[in-house]
């Protein structure tokens, strides 16, 4: 999806006829910090996910998805990243896969 998290969110409350200070509540959070995650001056934290999800009735796997990659490309635009260094931390990713299969191996050993 082409949007920020935030906009993410404020999508499915409008979708959803949910005020500010409606899903706010729901979310254990005031309104003003809401505000702030939907227009990108905040972020959402990771561990209200399942909340929101149980509210919109998302897929929770799906839904964490959307909030990583928004992240990852929080991150990739904050620190300039060219093509080439995300193609090395790709690879840097796939060694730690390599090294986290090899360390359940020895374990079942």
């Amino acid at each position: 999806m082409k949007t920020t998290f935030g906009e993410y969110i404020r999508l499915l409350r409008t979708e959803k006829g949910l005020t500010l200070t409606q899903l706010a509540a729901k979310l254990q959070l005031d309104s003003a910090n809401l505000s702030k995650i939907e227009n990108g001056r905040r972020d959402f934290d990771e561990k209200r996910l399942p909340l929101l999800a149980e509210i919109f009735e998302l897929n929770f796997d799906e839904l964490r998805n959307e909030f990583i990659t928004d992240q990852l490309g929080k991150k990739i635009y904050e620190t300039n990243c060219t093509k080439q260094l995300l193609k090395v931390a790709e690879e840097k990713a796939e060694y730690r896969r390599t090294l986290s299969k090899n360390i359940q191996k020895e374990k079942a050993l």
